[in-house]
Protein backbone atom coordinates (compact mmCIF):
# COMPACT_ATOMS: atom_id res chain seq x y z
CA UNK A 1 0.00 0.00 0.00
CA UNK A 2 1.02 3.65 -0.45
CA UNK A 3 2.50 4.48 2.95
CA UNK A 4 1.74 8.18 2.64
CA UNK A 5 -1.96 7.49 2.02
CA UNK A 6 -4.09 7.64 5.17
CA UNK A 7 -7.15 5.39 4.94
CA UNK A 8 -10.13 6.71 6.92
CA UNK A 9 -13.30 4.66 7.45
CA UNK A 10 -16.44 6.67 8.24
CA UNK A 11 -19.12 4.78 10.19
CA UNK A 12 -22.46 6.10 11.46
CA UNK A 13 -24.01 8.19 8.66
CA UNK A 14 -26.98 6.55 6.93
CA UNK A 15 -26.13 7.94 3.51
CA UNK A 16 -24.52 10.93 1.83
CA UNK A 17 -26.36 14.19 1.28
CA UNK A 18 -29.50 13.59 3.36
CA UNK A 19 -30.74 16.03 6.05
CA UNK A 20 -29.02 14.50 9.06
CA UNK A 21 -25.93 16.20 10.47
CA UNK A 22 -23.59 13.28 9.87
CA UNK A 23 -24.90 12.77 6.34
CA UNK A 24 -24.18 16.42 5.51
CA UNK A 25 -20.76 16.18 7.14
CA UNK A 26 -19.67 13.03 5.25
CA UNK A 27 -20.88 14.51 1.97
CA UNK A 28 -18.91 17.73 2.47
CA UNK A 29 -15.78 16.08 3.90
CA UNK A 30 -15.49 13.75 0.89
CA UNK A 31 -16.34 16.58 -1.52
CA UNK A 32 -13.67 18.93 -0.19
CA UNK A 33 -11.10 16.12 0.02
CA UNK A 34 -11.94 14.40 -3.29
CA UNK A 35 -8.61 15.53 -4.79
CA UNK A 36 -6.63 15.12 -1.57
CA UNK A 37 -3.70 12.78 -2.29
CA UNK A 38 -3.09 12.15 1.42
CA UNK A 39 -6.46 10.59 2.39
CA UNK A 40 -8.64 7.78 1.02
CA UNK A 41 -12.14 7.63 2.50
CA UNK A 42 -14.27 4.53 2.91
CA UNK A 43 -17.90 5.33 3.75
CA UNK A 44 -20.53 3.02 5.25
CA UNK A 45 -24.07 3.52 3.87
CA UNK A 46 -27.38 1.80 4.56
CA UNK A 47 -28.57 -0.61 1.87
CA UNK A 48 -32.15 -0.66 3.21
CA UNK A 49 -34.35 0.74 5.98
CA UNK A 50 -34.81 4.33 7.14
CA UNK A 51 -32.46 6.74 5.36
CA UNK A 52 -31.30 4.23 2.72
CA UNK A 53 -28.55 5.40 0.38
CA UNK A 54 -29.82 5.81 -3.18
CA UNK A 55 -26.74 6.66 -5.21
CA UNK A 56 -28.78 6.98 -8.42
CA UNK A 57 -29.88 10.44 -7.18
CA UNK A 58 -26.32 11.74 -7.25
CA UNK A 59 -24.21 12.92 -10.18
CA UNK A 60 -20.64 11.66 -10.54
CA UNK A 61 -21.20 8.22 -9.00
CA UNK A 62 -19.12 5.33 -10.36
CA UNK A 63 -20.83 2.02 -9.66
CA UNK A 64 -18.52 -0.83 -8.63
CA UNK A 65 -21.09 -3.51 -7.73
CA UNK A 66 -24.56 -3.84 -6.20
CA UNK A 67 -23.12 -2.93 -2.81
CA UNK A 68 -20.17 -0.65 -3.68
CA UNK A 69 -19.69 2.60 -5.55
CA UNK A 70 -17.32 5.55 -5.74
CA UNK A 71 -18.45 9.10 -5.04
CA UNK A 72 -16.17 12.10 -4.51
CA UNK A 73 -13.33 9.56 -4.97
CA UNK A 74 -14.50 7.89 -1.75
CA UNK A 75 -15.10 4.14 -1.65
CA UNK A 76 -18.70 3.72 -0.44
CA UNK A 77 -20.07 0.38 0.74
CA UNK A 78 -23.70 -0.49 1.47
CA UNK A 79 -24.62 -2.56 4.51
CA UNK A 80 -27.79 -4.72 4.21
CA UNK A 81 -29.81 -4.82 7.44
CA UNK A 82 -32.61 -6.83 9.04
CA UNK A 83 -35.93 -4.96 9.49
CA UNK A 84 -35.90 -4.80 13.30
CA UNK A 85 -37.02 -1.27 14.17
CA UNK A 86 -34.93 1.02 16.36
CA UNK A 87 -32.29 -1.66 17.03
CA UNK A 88 -31.38 -1.53 13.33
CA UNK A 89 -29.09 1.44 14.00
CA UNK A 90 -27.02 -0.63 16.45
CA UNK A 91 -26.77 -3.58 14.05
CA UNK A 92 -25.82 -1.15 11.27
CA UNK A 93 -22.80 0.21 13.15
CA UNK A 94 -21.64 -3.26 14.23
CA UNK A 95 -21.92 -4.71 10.70
CA UNK A 96 -20.16 -1.65 9.27
CA UNK A 97 -17.30 -2.10 11.77
CA UNK A 98 -17.06 -5.79 10.88
CA UNK A 99 -16.77 -4.80 7.23
CA UNK A 100 -14.07 -2.22 8.01
CA UNK A 101 -11.94 -4.68 9.96
CA UNK A 102 -12.29 -7.33 7.23
CA UNK A 103 -11.42 -4.81 4.47
CA UNK A 104 -8.40 -3.48 6.39
CA UNK A 105 -7.08 -7.02 6.89
CA UNK A 106 -7.70 -8.16 3.30
CA UNK A 107 -6.06 -5.07 1.78
CA UNK A 108 -3.16 -4.91 4.27
CA UNK A 109 -3.97 -1.30 5.12
CA UNK A 110 -1.46 0.21 7.53
CA UNK A 111 -2.46 2.52 10.38
CA UNK A 112 -6.11 3.02 9.34
CA UNK A 113 -8.44 5.37 11.21
CA UNK A 114 -12.02 4.28 11.87
CA UNK A 115 -14.15 7.32 12.73
CA UNK A 116 -17.45 6.38 14.39
CA UNK A 117 -20.24 8.94 14.56
CA UNK A 118 -22.63 8.64 17.54
CA UNK A 119 -22.47 6.43 20.63
CA UNK A 120 -24.77 3.57 19.69
CA UNK A 121 -22.61 0.49 20.27
CA UNK A 122 -20.90 0.97 23.64
CA UNK A 123 -21.42 -2.60 24.90
CA UNK A 124 -19.52 -3.96 21.86
CA UNK A 125 -16.86 -1.31 21.44
CA UNK A 126 -14.15 -2.94 23.59
CA UNK A 127 -14.11 -5.94 21.21
CA UNK A 128 -13.77 -3.80 18.09
CA UNK A 129 -11.26 -1.46 19.65
CA UNK A 130 -8.98 -4.43 20.44
CA UNK A 131 -9.55 -5.89 16.98
CA UNK A 132 -8.66 -2.59 15.31
CA UNK A 133 -5.58 -2.04 17.48
CA UNK A 134 -4.33 -5.52 16.50
CA UNK A 135 -4.60 -4.39 12.88
CA UNK A 136 -2.54 -1.29 13.72
CA UNK A 137 -5.53 1.02 13.51
CA UNK A 138 -7.02 3.76 15.65
CA UNK A 139 -10.60 4.36 16.74
CA UNK A 140 -11.91 7.94 16.69
CA UNK A 141 -15.35 8.98 17.94
CA UNK A 142 -17.73 11.86 17.38
CA UNK A 143 -20.08 11.58 20.38
CA UNK A 144 -22.80 13.76 18.80
CA UNK A 145 -24.92 15.75 21.26
CA UNK A 146 -26.76 14.50 24.31
CA UNK A 147 -28.49 11.59 22.55
CA UNK A 148 -29.73 10.28 25.88
CA UNK A 149 -31.77 13.49 26.31
CA UNK A 150 -33.71 13.20 23.04
CA UNK A 151 -37.50 13.32 23.46
CA UNK A 152 -38.11 10.41 21.10
CA UNK A 153 -36.45 7.84 23.42
CA UNK A 154 -38.17 6.01 26.30
CA UNK A 155 -36.53 5.97 29.75
CA UNK A 156 -34.83 2.53 29.29
CA UNK A 157 -33.43 3.56 25.90
CA UNK A 158 -32.13 6.83 27.34
CA UNK A 159 -30.37 4.84 30.06
CA UNK A 160 -28.84 2.59 27.39
CA UNK A 161 -27.60 5.65 25.46
CA UNK A 162 -25.90 7.08 28.56
CA UNK A 163 -24.15 3.78 29.37
CA UNK A 164 -23.21 3.32 25.71
CA UNK A 165 -21.77 6.84 25.57
CA UNK A 166 -19.57 6.22 28.62
CA UNK A 167 -18.13 3.03 27.07
CA UNK A 168 -17.58 4.60 23.64
CA UNK A 169 -15.68 7.50 25.21
CA UNK A 170 -13.65 5.12 27.37
CA UNK A 171 -12.37 2.97 24.50
CA UNK A 172 -11.84 5.63 21.81
CA UNK A 173 -8.33 6.78 20.97
CA UNK A 174 -9.62 10.27 20.25
CA UNK A 175 -13.00 11.98 20.83
CA UNK A 176 -13.73 14.67 18.23
CA UNK A 177 -16.27 17.13 19.66
CA UNK A 178 -18.19 19.37 17.27
CA UNK A 179 -19.04 21.87 19.99
CA UNK A 180 -17.05 23.51 22.80
CA UNK A 181 -19.97 22.71 25.13
CA UNK A 182 -19.81 19.01 24.19
CA UNK A 183 -16.05 18.89 24.82
CA UNK A 184 -16.54 20.43 28.27
CA UNK A 185 -19.33 17.93 29.00
CA UNK A 186 -17.13 14.95 27.96
CA UNK A 187 -14.36 15.98 30.37
CA UNK A 188 -16.75 16.85 33.19
CA UNK A 189 -18.49 13.46 32.86
CA UNK A 190 -15.62 11.11 32.00
CA UNK A 191 -12.27 12.44 33.22
CA UNK A 192 -10.54 9.68 35.21
CA UNK A 193 -12.86 7.02 33.76
CA UNK A 194 -10.87 5.90 30.72
CA UNK A 195 -8.66 2.83 30.38
CA UNK A 196 -6.46 2.62 33.52
CA UNK A 197 -8.22 5.72 34.86
CA UNK A 198 -7.09 7.95 32.02
CA UNK A 199 -8.88 11.12 30.93
CA UNK A 200 -10.46 10.97 27.46
CA UNK A 201 -8.31 12.49 24.73
CA UNK A 202 -10.40 15.11 22.94
CA UNK A 203 -10.19 17.73 20.22
CA UNK A 204 -12.71 20.31 19.00
CA UNK A 205 -13.70 20.49 15.32
CA UNK A 206 -17.04 22.08 14.43
CA UNK A 207 -19.25 21.26 11.49
CA UNK A 208 -18.77 23.47 8.45
CA UNK A 209 -20.84 25.62 6.14
CA UNK A 210 -20.59 27.10 2.68
CA UNK A 211 -19.58 30.75 2.43
CA UNK A 212 -20.29 31.06 -1.28
CA UNK A 213 -23.55 31.91 -3.03
CA UNK A 214 -25.71 29.46 -4.99
CA UNK A 215 -24.88 29.11 -8.69
CA UNK A 216 -28.58 29.64 -9.49
CA UNK A 217 -29.81 33.13 -10.40
CA UNK A 218 -32.98 34.76 -9.05
CA UNK A 219 -34.70 34.15 -12.39
CA UNK A 220 -33.55 30.53 -12.73
CA UNK A 221 -36.39 28.47 -14.30
CA UNK A 222 -35.65 25.66 -11.82
CA UNK A 223 -36.13 28.03 -8.87
CA UNK A 224 -39.20 29.81 -10.27
CA UNK A 225 -40.84 26.48 -11.14
CA UNK A 226 -40.28 25.26 -7.57
CA UNK A 227 -41.79 28.49 -6.16
CA UNK A 228 -44.79 28.18 -8.47
CA UNK A 229 -45.46 24.58 -7.44
CA UNK A 230 -45.14 25.38 -3.72
CA UNK A 231 -47.02 28.70 -3.75
CA UNK A 232 -44.01 30.69 -2.50
CA UNK A 233 -42.11 33.80 -3.60
CA UNK A 234 -38.65 35.21 -2.80
CA UNK A 235 -38.25 37.06 0.53
CA UNK A 236 -41.86 36.28 1.38
CA UNK A 237 -41.39 33.15 3.49
CA UNK A 238 -39.76 31.92 6.67
CA UNK A 239 -37.97 28.60 6.30
CA UNK A 240 -36.87 25.56 8.24
CA UNK A 241 -34.83 22.63 6.89
CA UNK A 242 -34.19 19.57 9.01
CA UNK A 243 -35.20 16.17 10.27
CA UNK A 244 -38.85 15.96 11.25
CA UNK A 245 -38.45 14.88 14.89
CA UNK A 246 -39.97 16.26 18.13
CA UNK A 247 -36.75 17.59 19.68
CA UNK A 248 -36.32 20.01 16.78
CA UNK A 249 -39.39 21.81 18.17
CA UNK A 250 -41.61 21.86 15.10
CA UNK A 251 -44.64 22.00 17.39
CA UNK A 252 -43.51 25.25 19.04
CA UNK A 253 -42.47 26.85 15.75
CA UNK A 254 -45.75 26.04 13.96
CA UNK A 255 -47.92 26.95 16.95
CA UNK A 256 -46.15 30.31 17.42
CA UNK A 257 -46.21 31.12 13.72
CA UNK A 258 -49.97 30.50 13.72
CA UNK A 259 -50.26 32.95 16.65
CA UNK A 260 -48.27 35.63 14.82
CA UNK A 261 -49.79 38.22 12.50
CA UNK A 262 -47.13 37.65 9.82
CA UNK A 263 -48.31 37.98 6.24
CA UNK A 264 -45.46 35.74 5.10
CA UNK A 265 -45.51 31.94 4.67
CA UNK A 266 -43.72 29.32 6.76
CA UNK A 267 -42.08 26.77 4.42
CA UNK A 268 -40.96 23.49 5.99
CA UNK A 269 -38.46 21.38 4.02
CA UNK A 270 -38.28 17.96 5.63
CA UNK A 271 -38.76 14.24 5.14
CA UNK A 272 -42.24 14.03 6.64
CA UNK A 273 -42.99 11.43 9.29
CA UNK A 274 -46.75 10.77 8.90
CA UNK A 275 -47.26 9.70 12.52
CA UNK A 276 -45.68 12.90 13.89
CA UNK A 277 -47.46 15.00 11.24
CA UNK A 278 -50.86 13.57 12.25
CA UNK A 279 -50.05 14.21 15.91
CA UNK A 280 -49.22 17.87 15.17
CA UNK A 281 -52.40 18.32 13.13
CA UNK A 282 -54.47 16.93 16.03
CA UNK A 283 -52.78 19.31 18.48
CA UNK A 284 -52.52 22.44 16.32
CA UNK A 285 -54.90 22.16 13.38
CA UNK A 286 -52.19 23.77 11.21
CA UNK A 287 -53.89 22.68 7.96
CA UNK A 288 -56.43 25.45 8.54
CA UNK A 289 -53.62 28.04 8.27
CA UNK A 290 -52.64 28.49 4.57
CA UNK A 291 -49.30 30.05 5.60
CA UNK A 292 -47.99 26.73 6.98
CA UNK A 293 -46.56 24.82 4.02
CA UNK A 294 -44.88 21.42 4.16
CA UNK A 295 -43.05 21.53 0.83
CA UNK A 296 -41.30 18.13 0.76
CA UNK A 297 -37.60 17.46 0.30
CA UNK A 298 -35.00 19.22 -1.88
CA UNK A 299 -31.90 17.18 -2.70
CA UNK A 300 -30.52 19.57 -5.34
CA UNK A 301 -27.88 21.39 -3.25
CA UNK A 302 -27.73 24.53 -5.44
CA UNK A 303 -31.53 24.85 -5.41
CA UNK A 304 -31.64 24.33 -1.64
CA UNK A 305 -28.95 26.97 -1.15
CA UNK A 306 -30.90 29.44 -3.31
CA UNK A 307 -34.13 28.74 -1.38
CA UNK A 308 -32.22 29.52 1.84
CA UNK A 309 -30.77 32.73 0.37
CA UNK A 310 -34.22 33.92 -0.69
CA UNK A 311 -35.93 33.17 2.63
CA UNK A 312 -36.94 36.26 4.61
CA UNK A 313 -35.98 34.46 7.80
CA UNK A 314 -34.90 31.04 9.08
CA UNK A 315 -36.14 29.17 12.17
CA UNK A 316 -33.85 26.85 14.08
CA UNK A 317 -35.42 24.84 16.88
CA UNK A 318 -32.76 22.19 17.53
CA UNK A 319 -32.48 21.64 21.26
CA UNK A 320 -29.91 18.85 21.61
CA UNK A 321 -26.73 18.10 19.72
CA UNK A 322 -23.60 20.03 18.98
CA UNK A 323 -22.91 22.42 16.13
CA UNK A 324 -25.79 21.74 13.77
CA UNK A 325 -25.16 21.87 10.00
CA UNK A 326 -28.58 23.30 9.14
CA UNK A 327 -27.88 26.23 11.51
CA UNK A 328 -24.51 26.91 9.89
CA UNK A 329 -26.03 26.71 6.42
CA UNK A 330 -28.73 29.18 7.50
CA UNK A 331 -26.17 31.64 8.87
CA UNK A 332 -24.19 31.32 5.65
CA UNK A 333 -27.22 31.93 3.42
CA UNK A 334 -30.11 33.65 5.23
CA UNK A 335 -29.97 37.18 6.65
CA UNK A 336 -32.45 36.94 9.53
CA UNK A 337 -32.13 33.86 11.76
CA UNK A 338 -34.45 33.08 14.68
CA UNK A 339 -32.86 30.50 16.97
CA UNK A 340 -34.01 28.56 20.01
CA UNK A 341 -32.14 30.04 22.97
CA UNK A 342 -29.86 27.17 24.08
CA UNK A 343 -26.10 27.13 24.71
CA UNK A 344 -25.20 25.28 21.49
CA UNK A 345 -26.99 27.81 19.28
CA UNK A 346 -25.61 30.88 21.09
CA UNK A 347 -22.10 29.42 20.90
CA UNK A 348 -22.41 29.23 17.12
CA UNK A 349 -24.35 32.37 16.16
CA UNK A 350 -23.33 34.76 18.96
CA UNK A 351 -24.81 38.22 18.20
CA UNK A 352 -25.74 37.48 14.58
CA UNK A 353 -29.24 36.11 15.29
CA UNK A 354 -32.46 36.62 17.25
CA UNK A 355 -33.26 34.17 20.06
CA UNK A 356 -36.57 32.70 21.24
CA UNK A 357 -37.71 30.51 24.10
CA UNK A 358 -40.47 27.92 24.29
CA UNK A 359 -42.50 30.23 26.53
CA UNK A 360 -45.97 30.72 25.07
CA UNK A 361 -46.16 33.80 22.84
CA UNK A 362 -42.43 34.55 22.84
CA UNK A 363 -41.58 33.31 19.34
CA UNK A 364 -44.73 34.94 17.91
CA UNK A 365 -43.45 38.31 19.22
CA UNK A 366 -39.97 37.68 17.77
CA UNK A 367 -41.53 36.86 14.36
CA UNK A 368 -43.48 40.14 14.42
CA UNK A 369 -40.33 42.02 15.47
CA UNK A 370 -38.37 40.46 12.56
CA UNK A 371 -41.23 41.20 10.14
CA UNK A 372 -40.87 44.90 10.94
CA UNK A 373 -37.12 45.15 10.23
CA UNK A 374 -36.05 47.73 7.67
CA UNK A 375 -33.54 46.92 4.89
CA UNK A 376 -30.56 48.25 6.89
CA UNK A 377 -31.36 46.06 9.91
CA UNK A 378 -31.78 42.97 7.72
CA UNK A 379 -28.47 43.67 5.96
CA UNK A 380 -26.69 44.14 9.30
CA UNK A 381 -27.86 40.76 10.63
CA UNK A 382 -26.91 39.13 7.31
CA UNK A 383 -23.41 40.62 7.36
CA UNK A 384 -22.77 39.49 10.96
CA UNK A 385 -24.07 35.96 10.26
CA UNK A 386 -21.85 35.48 7.21
CA UNK A 387 -18.83 36.89 9.02
CA UNK A 388 -19.40 34.45 11.89
CA UNK A 389 -19.45 31.48 9.48
CA UNK A 390 -16.43 32.71 7.57
CA UNK A 391 -14.22 33.14 10.62
CA UNK A 392 -15.03 29.86 12.37
CA UNK A 393 -17.05 27.43 10.26
CA UNK A 394 -16.10 27.47 6.57
CA UNK A 395 -15.85 23.95 5.09
CA UNK A 396 -12.32 24.70 3.84
CA UNK A 397 -11.21 25.42 7.40
CA UNK A 398 -13.10 22.48 8.96
CA UNK A 399 -11.89 19.94 6.39
CA UNK A 400 -8.28 21.10 6.81
CA UNK A 401 -8.65 20.53 10.57
CA UNK A 402 -9.87 16.98 9.90
CA UNK A 403 -6.93 16.36 7.57
CA UNK A 404 -4.57 17.39 10.39
CA UNK A 405 -6.28 15.08 12.87
CA UNK A 406 -6.56 12.06 10.54
CA UNK A 407 -2.96 12.27 9.32
CA UNK A 408 -1.32 13.13 12.65
CA UNK A 409 1.20 10.63 13.98
CA UNK A 410 -0.42 9.46 17.21
CA UNK A 411 1.54 6.28 17.96
CA UNK A 412 1.43 7.09 21.68
CA UNK A 413 -2.33 6.53 21.67
CA UNK A 414 -1.73 2.78 21.94
CA UNK A 415 0.63 2.99 24.90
Amino acid sequence: MNETLQHVFLVGAKSLGAYGGYETFVNKLTEYHQNNSKIKYHVACKANGDGTMDESKFEGVRRISDTEFEYHNAHCFKIPLPEIGAAQAIVYDIKALEYCCKYIKEHNIEKPVVYIMACRIGPWIDKYCRKLHKLGGRLFLNPDGHEWMRAKWSAPIRKYWKISESLMVKYSDLVVCDSVNIEKYIHKSYDGKGIKGADPRTTYIAYGAETRKSTLSDDSPKLLDWYRKKGLSAKNYYLVVGRFVPENNYETMIKEFMKSSSKRDFAIITNVNDKFLDELERKLGFKSDPRIKFVGTVYDQELLMKIRENAYGYFHGHEVGGTNPSLLEALGCTDVNLLLDVGFNREVAENSALYWTKQSGHLAKIIEKADAFDAAKIADYGRKAKQRVKEAYSWEFICSRYEDVFTANTEDLHK
